[in-house]
C-alpha cells in the first residue's frame, strides 16, 4: 500500500469497477486503490452447492460480497433503458442516460456478455399482453435485457478483475472501509481494517464510495456522522413469487422479463415487479447482522420448472421518521425469527385462507419450492398489513394480464427487501457537500441493478478526467 493515491474507490461493485475500468479507457495515469471487504471473483464461494443448505458464512457472504458485488452471483441482468434502473436519469437527463447505458453496454460485450438481447419481441403477443395490463390498471415498461447468467457473468467479471490488475490497479481484498478521514469539510482518504484486525489509514486526491445495496446501512451511518448532506428515500418491502414456467411461459417468451408496475386500492403505493428469472431458481443472501433475505437467480444452461420474481412495494416515509433501512431490517428479522434463520414460503392460497402452510402439502404440490431449505410458515404473521395487502391486490392485478399467476398454488418467500433507501444529494458532477468525496451506486440511492450502477461509474471516471485532472 502507498502512503498517497490519486482515487480510492470503497466496493467493488458494478459502480467501483466501472469508474475505475473508464479511467483506464481514457488513459488515465492516476494511482487507483481499489478497497473489499469480500473476495477476489475466483475466490468466491458459496458451500450450499455442496451441503444443500445455507451455512451462513463468515465473515461475509460470498453471495453478496467480493469482486463484483451482488453481480457475480445473481442472474446477471443488464436493463438497457433508461426507464429502468433508479433516478440518476432524473440527475442527468434522460437522453445523456440512455446514450450512457449504450456505451457501457458496448463494455460489456467487449469483456464478455451475450450478444443475445431479451425483450425485443414485437409479435401480436405483446400487444394482447399490453391490452390485458391496460385493463388490469397496469404499466407494461418496455425493456431490452441482456442477460448475463449467474455462472456467465463470473467469468466476465473476472475478464474486468484480471483487466484492471493488469493496468495497475490496486486492490485489497477481505479488507473493510471503517470510515472515512476528514480535514474540515474535505475528504482525505479512509480508514480500513484488514480480516487480521489491522486497521491502516489511507489517503487519496478523491475518495468514491460504491457499496451498493450490502452497503446502505453503514453509508448511511457514515452521512449522520459526518454531516453528509442526505435525505431518507424509498424502501421496498415484498415477496419473492415462484410458480410454474407453464403459467409465466407467454411473458417469458416474448419479454423475458415483465416489469409490470401498478398502484393498488386502497393505498395506491407504487407496486411493482422485478429480477424474473424464466427457469431460474429462488436464493438465499445474508446479510452481517445474520439478516437473511429472498432472492432470484437465473443460470444461461441449468433450468428448474419454476419462475420467479419479486414483488416490491415501495414505501415513502415522511417527518419525523428518517430510519426506513431499519424500519425493513425490522421486518426482515421478524421474518427470520419466525423461519427459525431462514427464508419462509407460504402459498397463495393459504394467505386467502388464513392459514399458514405446512411442509407435507409443499411436497405434494404442482409448484416445489426451489429454494430447498426455505420454511414453509406463515409471512403474514411478520408483514405489515399495508405492505401484505398491497402485494396481495397486486397479484390479483398481474393474474389479468398472466391468468394463473394467482393460483393456489403459487409461492410466496420472504423478506424480500432492498436497501437503497438513503439518497445522498449531488450535484450533476457527482460531488457531494464535501470536498473530494463522492458516493455511487445503489448505496448512494440513485441507481437499483447492474447497468445503472455501471453508468454511474462511468460517468464519474469522466467527471474525474475533466475536473480533477486524472
Amino acid at each position: 500500500m502507498k502512503a498517497m493515491y490519486d482515487l480510492i474507490i470503497v466496493g467493488a461493485g458494478p459502480a467501483g469497477i466501472f469508474t475505475a475500468l473508464e479511467l483506464l479507457r481514457r488513459g488515465s495515469r492516476a494511482s487507483i486503490l481499489l478497497v473489499e471487504k469480500g473476495k477476489p471473483v475466483e475466490k468466491r464461494h458459496c458451500p450450499k452447492s455442496e451441503v444443500g443448505h445455507c451455512v451462513n458464512c463468515k465473515p461475509t457472504c460470498a453471495i453478496t460480497t467480493g469482486f463484483s458485488g451482488a453481480g457475480a452471483f445473481s442472474d446477471g441482468k443488464l436493463s438497457l433503458s433508461h426507464e429502468v434502473g433508479g433516478e440518476l436519469p432524473e440527475l442527468i437527463g434522460e437522453d445523456f442516460a440512455q446514450s450512457l447505458i449504450d456505451y457501457t453496454d458496448k463494455i460489456y460485450l467487449e469483456f464478455g456478455a451475450d450478444p443475445h438481447v431479451e425483450g425485443i419481441y414485437q409479435g401480436p403477443e405483446i400487444k394482447d399482453i399490453r391490452k390485458r395490463a391496460i385493463q388490469a390498471g397496469l404499466q407494461l415498461v418496455d425493456c431490452p435485457i441482456r442477460h448475463l447468467g449467474t455462472e456467465k457473468a463470473q467469468q466476465l467479471y473476472l475478464n474486468i478483475q484480471n483487466y484492471l490488475a493488469d493496468a495497475g490497479v490496486e486492490m485489497l481484498f477481505s479488507t473493510e472501509c471503517e470510515n472515512i478521514l476528514l480535514d474540515g469539510s474535505t475528504c482525505t482518504g479512509v480508514r480500513v481494517r484488514e480480516s487480521g484486525g489491522l486497521e491502516h489509514d489511507l489517503h487519496a486526491r478523491q475518495v468514491v464510495i460504491a457499496t451498493g445495496r450490502r452497503g446502505a446501512d453503514w453509508l448511511e451511518k457514515l452521512c449522520a456522522e459526518h454531516g453528509i448532506t442526505h435525505k431518507p428515500g424509498t424502501v421496498d418491502i415484498g415477496v419473492r413469487v415462484e410458480c410454474r414456467n407453464e403459467v409465466m411461459e407467454t411473458i417469458n417468451k416474448v419479454l423475458y422479463e415483465g416489469k409490470l408496475i401498478g398502484y393498488p386500492r386502497p393505498w395506491k403505493n407504487k407496486v411493482r415487479t422485478f429480477c424474473q428469472n424464466p427457469g431460474g431458481f429462488v436464493a438465499q443472501e445474508n446479510y452481517d447482522n445474520d439478516l437473511a433475505v429472498v432472492n432470484g437467480h437465473s443460470y444461461k444452461d441449468l433450468k428448474s420448472p419454476n419462475t420467479n420474481l419479486a414483488i416490491l412495494c415501495s414505501h415513502n416515509f415522511t417527518e419525523p421518521f428518517n430510519q426506513p433501512i431499519a424500519y425493513a431490517q425490522k421486518v426482515g428479522e421478524l421474518t427470520n425469527m419466525l423461519g427459525a434463520g431462514h427464508i419462509l414460503v407460504q402459498r397463495y392460497g393459504d394467505i386467502l385462507d388464513g392459514k399458514r402452510t405446512w411442509p407435507r402439502e409443499l411436497a405434494r404440490a404442482n409448484v416445489r419450492p426451489t429454494l430447498a431449505d426455505a420454511v414453509a410458515g406463515d409471512i403474514t404473521a411478520a408483514m405489515p398489513y399495508r405492505a401484505m395487502v398491497n402485494i396481495i391486490e397486486f397479484i390479483k392485478m398481474v393474474d389479468h394480464v398472466v391468468p394463473g399467476f394467482a393460483a393456489p398454488e403459487t409461492l410466496l418467500y420472504s423478506p424480500e427487501l432492498k436497501f437503497y433507501s438513503n439518497k445522498v444529494r449531488m450535484d450533476t458532477d457527482l460531488e457531494t457537500n464535501l470536498a473530494g468525496l463522492h458516493c455511487l451506486g445503489d448505496s448512494s440511492g440513485w441507481t437499483r441493478g447492474l447497468m445503472m450502477a455501471s453508468v454511474m461509474g462511468v460517468l464519474m471516471g469522466r467527471k474525474l478526467m475533466e475536473h480533477h485532472g486524472f
